[in-house]
């Protein structure tokens, strides 16, 4: 009797991924089942899918190189332009077209006039008792402390004296010393002002005819005021009209200069003092300025009150 044919057990199911199909595998009858396949090797999940899973991480880095970005145009700031030559010399010339600047005369009168002071000369009525005003002239501060040159003829013979200072003090004055051969006398002034200025005092070695010059002082009692003018000459005479005085080595200039300019300062374009007006050429008896002053040289009147030679 023939032998019935003898068939394999099939296959069994292994458990995959879900949704795969179990794979298959025939065996050999009678034979050794074959060695299990190796996983398959883990795969690195990408970038987007690292970020992904850290949503907060991401958003906190983005935000840091944004904050990074706005520092660092903030820290630059804007471009500075460059300026080429063209822009300096249009802002010069802008500057120049809309600017008007002081003349050297105004320079010069407004470095001294804080030194300069009204000189006033009272006296006893001939006639009755009341003080009356004898004499205005002018005088300039030397030293800080109120010490002051004027003309002898401004206060001499006057039983009280006052100065009136740049911002309106006014006080009394002494007679410390007298230069008659040069028309000079000193005064010291009882009351001075905190922040008294005395004027910048300049040698006449080097001062030639046709220098500039200028004359402050208070003419008529007017002022104070200015003139302006040149040296018309050096180591001049002069003879008052009276043939009282006579003087000698005096500085002449051409600035206007009248009576109560007397006292005054004969300064130089730099605002430096130079001479002291003293008197005016006027051959009638108008006593008008005809373009002919008298300034005693500042090395004379320096000598008056004890200062060193320059």
């Amino acid at each position: 009797m023939p032998r019935p044919a003898v068939y394999s057990s099939s296959a069994s199911r292994r458990p995959g991924r879900a949704g795969a199909p179990a794979q298959q595998s025939s065996q050999p009858i009678g034979g050794e089942a074959p060695a299990a396949a190796p996983p398959p090797p883990a795969v690195p999940a990408a970038p987007a899918q690292r970020w992904q899973a850290h949503p907060r991480a991401a958003w906190a880095l983005v935000l840091l190189l944004a904050a990074l970005l706005v520092a660092s145009l903030l820290h630059q700031g804007p471009p500075v332009p460059r300026l080429s030559q063209k822009d300096i010399d249009d802002a010069v010339l802008r500057t120049l077209e809309t600017t008007t600047l002081p003349s050297a005369v105004t320079r010069a009168v407004e470095a001294v006039a804080p030194s300069v002071v009204r000189v006033a000369g009272y006296g006893r009525a001939k006639k009755g008792k009341e003080e009356v005003e004898r004499g205005i002239g002018t005088g300039v501060v030397i030293v800080n402390t109120g010490i002051i040159l004027t003309n002898l003829h401004v206060v001499a013979g006057s039983d009280r004296i006052t100065v009136t200072f740049h911002d309106g003090t006014e006080t009394t004055a002494s007679i410390t010393g007298v230069q008659a051969e040069n028309d000079l006398a000193v005064l010291q002034a009882h009351k001075i002002p905190d922040d008294l200025e005395a004027a910048p005092l300049r040698s006449t070695q080097d001062l030639r005819p046709g220098d500039q010059v200028a004359a402050v002082g208070f003419p008529f009692g007017i002022g104070p005021s200015a003139s302006a003018g040149v040296v018309s000459g050096l180591e001049r005479e002069f003879t008052s009209p009276e043939g009282k005085r006579q003087l000698s080595n005096l500085i002449q200039f051409d600035a206007a200069a009248n009576p109560g300019n007397s006292g005054g300062p004969l300064i130089t374009m730099d605002g430096e003092v130079v001479g002291i007006v003293t008197a005016i050429l006027n051959p009638t008896s108008a006593r008008t300025f005809i373009g002919i002053g008298f300034a005693v040289p500042i090395e004379n009147a320096a000598a008056a009150v004890g200062m060193p030679p320059f």
